[in-house]
């Protein structure tokens, strides 16, 4: 009874066991049978355990006939029979699959042995290595491999190939370590080479380009070209690649020549590996670059270096020195003796400069140096540059006057260089920065401290307009020598240096100081002078203004004077008018005075002469004119009322003065001179003749009369009557 209790608890064990033995041998007998199922999101990898036809030869991995080992025919997915557990090992591998917008490396472990000169596998037909069989008999080499995957779903004999993805390494059922395929991975990540090169998208996942990272040379450069807005260093961007597998470039080269198309076949920008190289493609930095685009390029057989485009700003052009290219004929003649100058496409200088612009241009095989043709300004100021950072290294002039004093010159320097000269530029001196501090910067500095040891300090200040005329002539023929154009020098307030002592009075400020006073004065007498100017114009102004209140006045007085103007110009013509009348009136009324006077002169004349020739004729008579007289007196004297025999007579001496006539006493004394005369005897007919010409007159009057011929007087001159009359006297 103890013997029975104690099995009956074995009994369930047992049937468990059972149970599971055949369980197993159920879900085991299909594989006993060789059948194999495979999913059909994995490949199967046969691995034959022994074969009738023996192992795999020597450096084989991969069977292809049915040796022993690794079959290069994989199962794909559903049910397969004949696969013997005791022949067959199944090893059951996920597909490879490769993420969108990426790329997957692969590895090969069986193939042709590379070539010495060779990196990659070449790249055979084998349906993206999905065929191992084709991909071995097309003679695949082993190792790294040209070729790459694109994104997709891949059924892939990984016995032979290992991928390589981002998220994960396809390695398979080979036993060996798995390190060197993740270094691999972690330096692809490292590279983003497994995402395609994307050129001049600007996204924030991509590469981007190094502003330096350019051809233009850093000397010669704008001061920023991220500040330029025409320039984006994440859109306007190069890559330049560099192949690691190929034929080596000739001996001096440094860059390898393009790759161009032939017969149609081109290798789409490093894309196709293999027909690059039939191209002729070589090894290392290629002068081809890739331009704005996507490039699927396997960064085993190619790294890209993503850099900026070459940007020459308006205001400058770019003289290319190129590294490459055959050696070309010199351009520049004999007379330069600082380089030569080639045609482009040669190694050198290039001839021509390039215009402003963007150029794809690769640095490691010219370099560009920019020069600019604008004019642009260099200041010897310390502490101060422009924003090209040409005068960095510049500082003010320190001079000594032949006064004595010690300034420090601020100065400005304009320039222009001529774009077809640039190239010459860069061949005499490299770059733009080395020709201004190695020849401008001595050269003017010389120069200025020459012009200071022979001027006096107040002529740095009251002169500066000649010395700037003067040095921009003078600099500008010396710099003509080297191809450059000055088209201003510009002199700054002289400075004092830093070596004044403390506390004493800084001597040009003192004469700053002076020269301010002095123009204060100046300022002064022209504010007074313009005060004054300003005094006279404010009394106008004020007459202005009382003329302008009292215009009313003005305007009726100016009337007034007008119409009283008016007035007496008619007054003045009325008098005139009257004037003129009276003047009339008067010279007819003088004329008719004058008429009527010569007619009584006339007639009293006509009376006389008659009176005088009755009187001749009576004189004649008595034939002595004394006679007549005396008798005449005798004639008034009886009628007088006078007594006759006088008081008192007065006698007195009838001579006179010696030559007076005797005639010159009283009528008494001249009655009694005849008297005596008679008694005497004395001829009174003696003076008788002078009465002639007096009768002829009255003759010819008296003739006149009878005749009625008019007037005498008319007919005798003047100077016959006053003749006669004198004669007469």
């Amino acid at each position: 009874m103890h013997n029975i209790a104690l099995s009956l608890p074995e009994t369930p064990w047992l049937l468990w066991a059972g149970g599971l033995t055949i369980v197993v041998f159920l879900f085991c007998l299909p594989r006993l049978l060789g059948i194999v199922y495979i999913p059909h999101t994995q490949v199967g990898i046969i691995e034959k355990i022994w074969s009738s036809k023996g192992s795999l030869r020597e450096g084989q991995i991969i069977a292809r006939n049915g040796e022993a080992g690794f079959q290069a025919k994989f199962l794909r997915g559903g049910i397969h029979f004949g696969l013997y557990p005791w022949q067959y090992r199944i090893h059951k591998e996920p597909l490879a699959v490769v993420a969108e917008g990426k790329i997957a490396y692969l590895y090969a472990r069986d193939g042709v042995p590379l070539e010495p000169i060779q990196t990659l596998g070449c790249t055979v037909d084998s349906n993206h290595f999905q065929d191992a069989i084709r991909f071995l008999e097309a003679g695949g080499q082993r190792g790294r491999q040209r070729g790459i995957l694109r994104e997709g779903v891949y059924a892939i004999n990984l016995a032979l190939f290992v991928v390589v993805t981002e998220e994960r390494v396809f390695s398979g059922p080979v036993r060996e370590s798995t390190d060197r395929y993740e270094t691999w991975k972690a330096q692809l990540a490292a590279l983003r080479a497994f995402d395609p090169v994307v050129i001049g998208a600007g996204s924030a996942n991509r590469l981007r380009a190094d502003i330096a990272d350019t051809s233009a040379s850093e000397a010669g450069s704008p001061p920023s070209l991220a500040a330029t807005p025409d320039f984006h260093p994440d859109v306007d961007t190069i890559g330049v690649v560099s192949i690691q597998d190929g034929p080596t470039i000739g001996s001096g080269e440094i860059i390898a020549p393009e790759a161009k198309p032939v017969a149609g076949k081109d290798h789409n920008y490093f894309q196709d590996p293999e027909a690059f190289l039939e191209l002729g493609g070589k090894r290392g930095k290629q002068l081809q670059v890739l331009t704005d685009g996507t490039f699927f390029i396997n960064r085993w057989f190619g790294t890209v270096e993503i850099k900026a485009k070459t940007l020459i700003p308006i205001g400058y052009v770019g003289v290319i020195v190129s590294y490459h290219g055959a050696a070309g004929d010199d351009t520049t003649g004999e007379s330069f003796r600082y380089g030569e100058q080639v045609e482009a496409g040669h190694r050198g200088v290039w001839r021509s400069a390039l215009a402003p612009g963007k150029y794809a241009l690769n640095p490691y095989a010219v370099k560009v140096e920019l020069v600019p043709t604008i004019n642009f300004v260099l200041r010897w100021m310390s502490g101060q540059t422009e924003a090209h950072h040409y005068d960095e290294d510049l500082t003010s002039i320190d001079l000594i006057t032949a006064d004595g004093y010690e300034p420090r010159l601020p100065l400005s320097l304009v320039l222009h260089i001529d774009y077809q000269k640039a190239p010459s530029v860069v061949q005499r001196f490299g770059d733009v920065k080395r020709l201004i501090t190695q020849t401008l910067d001595p050269i003017l500095t010389a120069y200025f401290r020459d012009v200071a040891q022979t001027s006096h300090m107040l002529d740095l200040l009251t002169k500066r307009e000649e010395i700037q005329k003067r040095a921009t002539e003078e600099l500008g023929e010396r710099f003509k020598r080297y191809d450059i154009n000055v088209v201003a020098v510009l002199i700054g307030r002289p400075e004092s240096r830093e070596n004044v002592a403390a506390g004493q009075p800084d001597p040009i400020e003192t004469l700053f100081d002076q020269l301010r006073m002095r123009r204060l004065a100046e300022e002064q007498r022209a504010t007074f002078a313009k005060q004054e100017e300003a005094a006279q114009q404010q009394v106008a102004l004020n007459q202005a203004k009382a003329k302008a209140e009292r215009q009313t006045e003005l305007t009726q007085s100016a009337i007034a004077i007008e119409i009283a103007k008016n007035r007496g110009q008619a007054e003045f013509a009325e008098a005139e008018q009257l004037a003129k009348k009276q003047v009339t009136l008067a010279e007819g009324e003088a004329r008719a005075k004058e008429l009527i006077g010569k007619g009584q002169s006339s007639r009293i004349a006509q009376v006389g002469l008659a009176e005088a020739a009755v009187t001749m004729h009576k004189v004649g008579a008595y034939r002595d004119p004394r006679l007549y007289a005396l008798n005449v007196f005798a004639d008034q004297f009886s009628k007088s009322v006078q007594p006759l025999v006088p008081s008192r007579l007065f006698i007195s001496n009838t001579g006179g003065k010696p030559g007076e006539s005797p005639t010159g006493g009283s009528v008494l004394e001249t009655l009694l001179g005849l008297i005596l005369s008679e008694k005497a005897g004395i001829n009174l007919q003696e003076h008788a003749g002078t009465s002639k010409p007096l009768e002829e007159f009255i003759r010819r009057f008296t003739d006149s009369r009878s005749d009625g011929n008019g007037d005498p007087l008319k007919k005798t001159g003047t100077s016959a009557a006053e003749k006669t009359a004198t004669r007469v006297g």
